[in-house]
Parts: structure tokens; sequence; C-alpha cells
């Protein structure tokens, strides 16, 4: 029987996990987000999974309003997708990884959604944005929920692997307004630059009804090739001030001088403050293989040349045009 590893012959391939992340205050009197690395997952919690490794968890949280909403939803989340059975039954024997946890990180997010609305001691005008990403084996599933980012780098492109949920984007506008709310100068209800996030009670809906602010992500999926060489996550201090395609090539020499994941977060944290950024800054670097990068061959220009004769028959048109 032909081994399930190999795909056309060729072994999967099977990434090599290490991560570094960095946070800055920047210019705000208080810092609000919040972040979590777990790069061997099944060791972190003492459990003996059956399936592919490695198995490993990252999320960043961009609070407002006080940062309890976001310290709340890193303290919790983690332990919400794994206490749902059906996920931990797909990881145990190797089942279908993203229908399993999509349906788990959903749930989490909203019964963490849920659970602040219930915490005395989280405001109910405090919020947080959501992005994580988890990695089961070469399965790689980024869900978002408000304006934090995923950024992956395949062979030196940047991929997007989230949006950025504002309340002026086109499909959320739609949701919004077909749910009772309206966008004012790019905030939600003329309040709120974000159109999802977890907590902010004071603007949703009673618990059970469909509310203009959502706290359900959306996902992306991914099948980790030898191509695929880091991924950046990162809140929106960051994405302010520095491009998808800018930080991708800042992180990739990053790691092919030095080769060290923290060391390329705090190189974009100290650009973003360089970029007069305003907000609080986190970011996440997960590098994919224990090598640097490696160098990318790129083929030579062409240049195409127009005769003499051709040139001047072309500006002649134009002329006349």
């Amino acid at each position: 029987m032909e081994n399930s590893s190999l795909e056309n012959g060729k072994a999967q391939f099977v990434p090599t996990i290490r991560s570094g992340s960095w946070t800055d205050i920047g210019h705000r009197k208080c810092m609000e987000d919040e972040h979590i690395c777990v790069d061997d997952l099944s060791k972190h919690l003492g459990l003996l999974f059956e399936g592919p490794q490695p198995y490993a968890f990252y999320g960043v949280f961009d609070g407002h309003c006080g940062a309890g909403a976001a310290i709340f939803v890193r303290n919790n989340l983690l332990r919400l997708v794994l206490e749902d059975v059906d996920f931990l039954q797909m990881v145990r024997k190797d089942g279908d990884f993203f229908i399993a946890a999509e349906k788990a990180v959903k749930n989490a997010f909203l019964l963490a959604d849920l659970s602040l609305a219930d915490d005395s001691d989280v405001d109910s005008s405090c919020g947080t944005t959501v992005l994580i990403a988890l990695i089961l084996g070469r399965s790689l599933l980024v869900a978002n929920a408000g304006d934090c980012r995923a950024v992956l780098c395949r062979r030196g492109r940047a991929v997007a692997l989230s949006r950025d949920h504002k309340p002026d984007l086109f499909s959320e506008r739609l949701r919004i307004e077909a749910l009772g709310g309206f966008v004012d100068d790019g905030y939600l209800n003329g309040e709120l630059s974000v159109a999802r996030a977890l907590g902010d009670w004071d603007m949703k809906m009673p618990k059970g009804s469909p509310s203009p602010l959502s706290s359900e992500p959306e996902f992306q999926q991914v099948d980790l090739t030898e191509e695929d060489e880091f991924l950046i996550i990162g809140c929106d201090g960051i994405w302010d001030v520095i491009s998808s395609e800018w930080a991708v090539n800042m992180v990739r020499e990053e790691l092919m001088q030095y080769n060290d994941p923290e060391r390329c977060s705090r190189k974009l944290v100290q650009e973003a403050l360089r970029q007069n950024t305003q907000d609080n800054l986190t970011v996440v670097v997960v590098s994919f293989s224990a090598e640097p990068p490696p160098v990318i061959e790129r083929p030579p220009l062409r240049y195409h040349y127009i005769a003499a004769e051709g040139f001047r028959s072309l500006r002649g048109f134009l002329e006349a045009v």
C-alpha cells in the first residue's frame, strides 16, 4: 500500500516551527494589545496527540476602550477551541482538519464573545479584534474578526490570508446596513473603526440576535509546501504604515541575514515606529524552516527597442490624435 505521506512520489512538506514576537506601546498612553505564541501545543498542554506534528497556535488581540477584552480572549480562546469534542477526536484520528477546526474555532469565538457579555470585570464598552493561526502538520488555518492581518511569504511573495474588516469594506457595509446599522466616515454607527470584534456589548443587539458588529470570524486555509517560508500576523498598528509586501521583504531579508524570527518582529515594530504609527504595536513571525530563506534567482530583465523609423511613425500617430 502506498504511503499516505507521499505525494507524486515525493514526501510531503513538514514545517519546522519557530516563532518570535515583539510589542511596543507606541504613542498611546496604555497598552491594549495582547498576543500568544505556542510553538508546540501538545507539549504545552501535556496532551498526547496521534495526529500529524507540529501542532502550534498563535494569536494577536487588539483591544479598544481598555485591555480587558483582549486579556480575557487571550486567556480563554485556546481553551475553548481545545474543549471542542469533535476537534479533539479529529486531531487524534487524523481526520479532516479544516472542517473540524473551522467549526471549533467559530464556536470558540462566539462563546468567548458571549462570555464577555457576562463578565462583570470587563466593561461593556470594551472590545477586541482577534486573529489566530492554527497549525497541524502542514495544514494552516487563519481565523480573523477585525483589522489584524495575516500575511504568508511564499517564495518571496506576499500572500494575504485575511481581510481587514473595516466598516467601509463593501461586503461589510452591506452586512451592517442589512442589520440596521450604518457607516459614517468609516466608523460603524459613527463609533467604531472595525466591523467585527469580540466584546463591545454596549453596541451589540441582545444575545442571540444578529448584530451589525459581528463576532464571527472569516477563515483562510492553506496546505503548506516547501515554497511557504514564514507567516506574519500583526495588529493594525503595523499595517497602518507598512504594506504587506514591504513587511514580507523586510522579514525575508532579516531572516536571510540573522535567521531569528524574534529579531524580525522587532525590526517590523521599529520600522512602524519610524514611520510614525499612532497605535500600539504587536507582531508575530512564524518561520516554517530551520534554515534561512534561499536566495531567489530572478530572471534577467528584457528590454524592447523600437527602431528609429517605427518610433517616428508612432510619434506622428500620437501627435495626430
